[in-house]
């Protein structure tokens, strides 16, 4: 896999969208392998009981699937230095969740890239945010 170089991104840059099928395994194993054991992200009937439809997805697999979909993009050599997210409407199985995202900024003397991203899914807007990376 390339990795993208510094001089070749301008602002405004789109970066391909990504489709992510949402899965009860994605939600509970997300959830389990960060140590999250509140029911509600493996337990269906909690989760309803909580008033919710169904097991729902905890904003750390979210935060590892928006690294995973920049650094796609970006390429191994690149660093990532921040992830600052805000989550709306929750993943549920069966759905998915379409990520986009555009370059909003860069700075020459630091080699850094500000990715503006979103998530979507039929509920609207699952996840908003920037990722903000360093490239070769």
């Amino acid at each position: 896999m390339k990795t993208m170089q510094f001089n070749d991104i301008n602002v405004g840059d789109k970066l391909p969208e990504k489709a992510i099928p949402i899965t009860v395994a994605l939600i509970s194993n997300g959830a389990l392998a960060t140590r999250d054991f509140f029911p509600g992200h493996h337990d269906k009937d909690a989760a309803i009981a909580l008033g919710s439809p169904h097991i729902f997805m905890n904003i750390l697999t979210t935060n590892g699937l928006v690294q995973s979909y920049v650094e796609g993009w970006s390429g191994p050599q690149s660093r990532l230095k921040n992830i600052d997210i805000k989550l709306g409407m929750p993943n549920y199985p069966g759905d998915v969740m379409t990520f986009m995202g555009e370059v909003t900024a860069t700075d020459a003397a630091t080699r850094t890239v500000d990715v503006g991203l979103a998530g979507k899914n039929k509920y609207g807007m699952h996840v908003t945010g920037t990722v903000q990376l360093v490239l070769p």
